[in-house]
C-alpha cells in the first residue's frame, strides 16, 4: 500500500515559521515520523512539498496515474482558496484526508473554510505533528476498507 503525503506552500519553513502556531518541528522530522508510523502500519509513505500551485496539481495528477492508495494533504493557505488544487484532488479515486497542525477554526476567519471540504474524506486539525499521524491512520484505515 502506498500513501502520498502532500505538503503545501511554506511548509519547507516549518521549524522557523511562527512557532506559536506550528512549533519548532521541521518538515524533515514530520516526514521521518510519518515514515516510521508507515512502517508500523505496513505502508510506504512518499512525501512531496512544493511552493508552486501548478506543481502541486501535477503531482496530484501523477498520484492518479500511479494509483496511490490514499492521499494526505496539508495544503496550507491553498486550503482556503485553491480551486485548482481542489479540482485536481477531485480526480482521485482513493481516500483523501485533509490535515492541519493548527486548529484552523480557532484562527483568522479566512482560515475557517476549506475549499477541499466537500471532496475529502475528513479533516484533522489542531494536534500539531500528531495531526499528520492521525491522518495517516485514518487514510490507511479507509484505504484498507475500500479494498475489502
Amino acid at each position: 500500500m502506498k500513501v502520498l503525503m502532500l505538503h503545501g506552500v511554506n511548509h519547507n519553513m516549518f521549524g522557523k515559521r511562527d512557532p506559536r502556531q506550528y512549533g519548532t518541528i521541521t518538515l524533515d522530522q514530520i516526514n521521518a515520523s510519518l515514515t516510521a508510523l508507515g512502517k508500523e502500519l505496513g505502508v510506504e509513505i512518499e512525501a512531496y512539498q512544493t511552493n508552486c500551485e501548478g506543481d502541486m496539481c501535477e503531482r496530484i495528477h501523477q498520484a492518479y496515474k500511479d494509483g496511490v492508495d490514499a492521499v494526505l494533504i496539508n495544503a496550507g493557505a491553498w486550503t482556503h482558496y485553491s480551486y485548482g488544487i481542489r479540482d485536481a484532488l477531485a480526480i482521485l479515486t482513493c481516500p483523501i484526508v485533509e490535515l492541519h497542525m493548527s486548529n484552523i477554526h480557532a484562527r483568522e476567519e479566512f482560515r475557517h473554510h476549506s475549499v477541499f471540504g466537500e471532496i475529502v474524506m475528513g479533516q484533522i486539525c489542531g494536534f500539531g505533528e500528531d495531526s499528520y499521524l492521525l491522518a495517516l491512520r485514518a487514510g490507511v484505515s479507509a484505504a484498507k476498507g475500500k479494498k475489502a
